[in-house]
């Protein structure tokens, strides 16, 4: 399981939200939501918009470890410098998804281009 699937469904149980009634509200069926969670590479922009608004979270808090309580945070320089790093290397695994994402949709509207062409 990704990370962003993993979010996904822990806020998707937190809420007490079935996958079964996920897939309902995504159109979709039911072991197909259940890739969905195992593997971020089958969320499209428009998936992850519905979902967010589902679980009622931003889509960015979908790509974040963002904790939303702070209790405790110590002013440890190597803490910060590790904390800066975890985010960062996040932060680059979201944006390599995207881009596999964007590379992917650019080959599926060639072929789609070139389909219409030779009609």
């Amino acid at each position: 399981m990704t990370a962003i699937g993993a979010r996904i469904r822990k806020l998707r149980e937190k809420k007490n939200i079935s996958q079964e009634n996920m897939a309902l509200e995504l159109n979709i069926t039911q072991s197909n939501y259940g890739r969905l969670e195992k593997d971020d590479k089958r969320l499209t922009a428009t998936k992850l918009l519905k979902i967010s608004e589902i679980l009622e979270v931003s889509v960015s808090f979908l790509f974040n470890e963002q904790v939303q309580e702070v209790i405790y945070q110590p002013n440890d320089e190597l803490l910060s410098s590790y904390n800066a790093e975890k985010h960062f290397q996040t932060n680059k695994e979201v944006m390599t998804k995207l881009i596999e994402q964007y590379e992917l949709r650019l080959k599926e509207k060639d072929q789609i281009i070139l389909l219409l062409k030779q009609k």
